[in-house]
This record gives structure tokens, sequence and C-alpha cells, in this order.
């Protein structure tokens, strides 16, 4: 099918600005919707934006702003959010009105209005997951619950089966695992997949949601105390603060690209063969979360800074990685960019951009408020 006209809401953040300069690339008439959020952007446009993309500054929290963005577009790729785990547990009614009411102002122009829209793709989360597969040796694949404040309290950071509770084993998470979410952000975000992709069977518009693990790369904001774990490390090292690494520091992540996101997001769009999908996007790798800050440390200057303290934050998860056969079988896509790749360009990156520390100041916040 033929897209000519995209919209791309949130384009100018992290994600959504590399899916525009792709797009662009690849010859598409591109439309940016972004309200360049505050936390994110401090007030400022961002000097990558793509010239050759028409921007409109506006929020999908309102409605008519948004509809007038919505004429003449005939794809949407719906990446507006906001994001954080932490944050999304006392500013609730933010995380609500932008995740679940943005994506209702959408879901209702396009069906209350004449449009030629004619699929959408959105970005989901793999925190709607919770904890992800374990495997027990006598009763297989099992799901944990999230581990109780008791349980960190004693610094028993391993997972046990519900059933029998013996330890088990971090195994990949496939997408027909049931999801768990565990945060207002896990929450809301899970409601924005699962809205867009009724309408899309009920409506007959093809409907994708990649379901994003822990994306990393450059543009991310280093002055955003929310934003990905790799940023907030970069960020902590380049001020003289230690990188703070919660529990014994061997929890694991999915690390992905962003490049390597964009690319799905390109086949989502190109396929005419595929809708109303969910994908795992991630690597397949599960990478301890003290790994990834030495590694950040050791190239940023080798400054000794992370520090392992077995301190914890109340509902975080022990591991959680991706299964990502699916979108290797039906898309085609491959994770292409390596960790240490990925980390060479973050870095370099990083040299020329300010790091203002807010992330004690955002510690101290969370403390206050019974989160930490």
């Amino acid at each position: 099918m033929d897209y000519k006209n995209i919209l791309v809401t949130g384009g100018a953040g992290f994600i959504g600005s590399f899916l525009v300069d792709e797009l662009i690339k690849k010859g598409y008439s591109v439309r940016i919707f972004d309200n360049l959020e505050e936390q994110v952007h401090q007030g400022k446009t961002p000097s990558y934006l793509n010239p050759k993309a028409e921007f409109i500054k506006g929020d999908v929290r309102n409605y008519e702003e948004l509809s007038n963005a919505l004429e003449g577009i005939d794809a949407v790729f719906h990446l507006a959010s906001s994001v954080g785990v932490a944050q999304s547990n006392y500013e609730i009614k933010t995380y609500s009105d932008v995740n679940v009411g943005g994506t209702a102002n959408l879901l209702d122009i396009l069906i209350k209005k004449e449009h030629p829209v004619k699929k959408i793709i959105t970005n989901s989360s793999m925190t709607g997951y919770g904890e992800g597969n374990y495997k027990c040796e006598e009763h297989g694949i099992v799901r944990p619950p999230i581990r109780d404040e008791n349980q960190l309290t004693q610094k028993d950071w391993e997972l046990k089966c519900p059933k029998c509770g013996v330890e088990v084993k971090a195994k990949a998470t496939n997408e027909e695992a049931s999801e768990y979410p565990n945060s207002v952000y896990a929450i809301t975000k899970k409601a924005q997949q699962d809205m867009l992709l009724l309408y899309g069977k009920t409506y007959n518009i093809p409907t994708i949601a990649l379901r994003c693990f822990n994306v990393y790369g450059p543009r991310q904001s280093l002055s955003n105390p929310y934003t990905g774990v790799t940023a907030i490390f970069i960020s902590r090292i380049k001020n003289n603060q230690p990188a703070v690494v919660y529990e014994d520091g061997m929890q694991t992540r999915d690390f992905v690209s962003v490049h390597d996101v964009v690319r799905a997001q390109i086949l989502c769009l190109e396929s005419d063969s595929v809708k109303n999908e969910v994908f795992n996007i991630g690597s397949g790798i599960p990478i301890p979360i003290k790994e990834i800050a030495e590694t950040l440390d050791k190239h940023i200057g080798n400054k000794g800074l992370v520090e392992v303290g077995g301190s914890f934050r109340k509902g975080d998860i022990r591991n959680c990685f991706a299964d990502i056969s699916k979108a290797q079988k039906v898309l085609g896509w491959e994770p292409e960019v390596s960790l240490a790749e990925g980390f060479k360009e973050l870095i370099e990156w990083s040299e020329g951009e300010k790091a203002e520390d807010k992330f004690s100041q955002a510690e101290k916040e969370l403390k206050k408020k019974g989160i930490l």
C-alpha cells in the first residue's frame, strides 16, 4: 500500500527524531507533532530536528491541535508518551492524560472524522510484562510475582517459583506471555497498546505495536532524571557523581539500539501483510546492570564511579529479556548494532552534550514520596 504522508507524534523525541530522519531519507513526506516537553527539551527546539519535515508544536491532549495535525495523513506513528517508571507513580494524572487520554483523542478523531489514515504504528513497552519468564526445574516456565519489600529488605534478590518456592532461572519472554504491569507508566502503555490494537481490529485499519525493551542511543536527554538508565549513568559519571546500581547489580535488562528500533518501525510501515500484531523489539541478550555501568564508566574516563550499594527500589523487576523470534520470522528483522558499537556511538555523542545533574534531586523526591 502506498503511504506518502506520515505523521509522527512525539517526532522531536529520542526515537521519534531518528524515525523522522529515516522516513525523510526514504522519500516520505513527514509531519512532526510534538509539544517539546520541558523536562526533555528544556523549552528548546532540538538542533537535530530534521528541517525537511513539517513541524507542528502541539499536544496530544489537545483535541483540535491533534485533529488539525492529522489532515491529509496516510499513516501515523504514535510515539507521543510521558516516559519514566518511577515518576509515573506520583505524576499519575499526567501519565494517564498523555498516554491514555492522548491515544483516546487520536482514536476518537479517526473514528468521527473523515481521514485517509490507512495504518497506525506505536511503540509499546516491555514494562507491561513485569517480571519476565523464568524456568523451574520441576514446573517448567513460570511467572513469579514482583518481589515484595520484605524480601528485598533481606537482600534476597532472586526470584522463586510461585508453585514450589525453589529459585528459578530467567528465560526469554515472548509476546504470548501474560502482562503484569507494575507501574502507572506500564499500565498506561499497555492501555495505549490495547486501545490501538482494538481500534485496528474493529475498523480494519492495520495497527502494529512494537514492544520495545531498553532503547539507548544518541539524543536521549542527559538532563531528564527519569530517562533511560544508560543516559542516567552517563550524566552521573560526567558530573563526577556515582552511577548508583541497585541491589547486587546482577539484575538484567535487554538493551537495543535506537537504530534497530527505527528499522523495525520502517519494516512495519512497508509491509502490507503485517497488521494487528505485537512484536518484541530487543537484542534478546540479558545484560547485568552493573556491567552496563562499569562499561560506560570505563569509556568515559575510567573514573571508578560505579556504586553498588545493595539498596533497592520498590517494584523493580529482576530480569526481563526478549524472545525476538517473531520479529525475525514475520518482519525479517534482526538487531544489527552490537552493544559495543552502540555504546561507542552513544559516548561519542555525549561528549558534546551538557549533562545537568538533576538526578540526586530526583532521588530525594522519590524517597520523600516513599517510592525509593
